[in-house]
């Protein structure tokens, strides 16, 4: 069992360092994420961005340039582009944003050219160590997908489940969460979370076991569950949570990190790479979190 982040970043170095391609890689708690990665032995690094910045940084944080190319492009737009150009090419395993708004490394992740579409939805996969539950928690959708349809979820859950496996997590429990626990035709989401499980029964979801609709303390706790009368496999037992929609699902994320004092971590899934891409609010830590979690991803690739 997977019970937290030394876990994954001790699988991540057992697994073998892959190369990152980091865009807009001017960034202090981005470069000091790729140092420990590197000096972990997990990954390395093509650092795309203002070189001149990136050499202070470097400095300010004795990090030795030596070990890393730089390629030398200041326009966050250009140096993105060359970023993805650099997996196209198979120069790296994997895209990590740096200084740069998403929806900018998306662009470029999404042009057609660059050869890295599957045609499947992308969806946030973000992953937590929680000293109040017993193995890491996976969350999905908290930043890509407003409000998803049932097909749209149904990709989010198999896009989640193939992170989980990638962390040798078998068959995963993949809790649909809502409001409230029973199928209620009003709350269109209990009735699409039904609608999974079936599908899942039905073999058109694999690779998991999914359960809804639970609310959220009987899909963590077996106690809240049994004062329920809940007797499902993934009742108090979840894996992944799917939230029902992105306000729900960054609302649990930040309350996590932020009152919960969660480490964590976040990718994009659904491209043909993993996209290493966190709040530009989250510490060096989550960045390095976050890195082991596309290595791994990358290697099960």
């Amino acid at each position: 069992m997977i019970r937290g982040f030394n876990d994954v970043l001790e699988l991540a170095k057992k697994k073998g360092a892959k190369t990152l391609s980091v865009a807009a890689a001017h960034d202090k708690e981005v470069l000091l994420a790729v140092k420990q990665a590197n000096d972990l032995g997990i990954a390395d690094a093509i650092l795309v961005g203002d070189k001149a910045k990136i050499v202070e940084i470097a400095s300010e944080i004795s990090m030795d340039l030596e070990k890393f190319e730089i390629i030398d492009i200041p326009d966050i737009v250009e140096a993105s582009a060359k970023a993805v150009e650099l997996i196209s090419k198979g120069k790296a395993h994997i895209v990590m944003k740096g200084l740069v708004d998403t929806s900018i490394i998306l662009k470029a992740v999404l042009n057609k050219e660059a050869g890295l579409r599957t045609g499947k939805v992308l969806s946030h996969v973000a992953v937590f160590d929680l000293d109040s539950y017993e193995k890491i928690l996976f969350v999905t959708d908290a930043a890509m997908n407003i409000a998803p349809d049932l097909e749209h979820k149904k990709q989010i859950v198999e896009n989640c489940v193939e992170v989980a496996h990638s962390l040798d997590i078998e068959i995963p429990n993949v809790a649909v969460v809502c409001a409230k626990e029973k199928v209620n035709t009003k709350m269109p989401d209990t009735v699409v979370a039904k609608d999974l499980e079936d599908m899942n029964k039905n073999g058109e979801i694999t690779g998991c076991t999914i359960g809804g609709p639970f609310a959220l303390d009987n899909a963590i706790s077996l106690e809240a569950a049994k004062h329920k009368g809940i007797d499902h496999p993934v009742a108090g037992k979840a894996d992944i949570l799917l939230m029902p929609d992105i306000e729900a699902g960054n609302i649990l994320y930040k309350a996590l990190v932020f009152l919960a004092g969660a480490q964590n971590a976040g990718v994009i899934v659904g491209a043909k790479v993993p996209i290493v891409l966190t709040s530009r609010a989250d510490c060096e830590t989550a960045k390095l979190n976050s890195i082991a979690l596309g290595v791994l991803m990358a290697s099960k690739k």
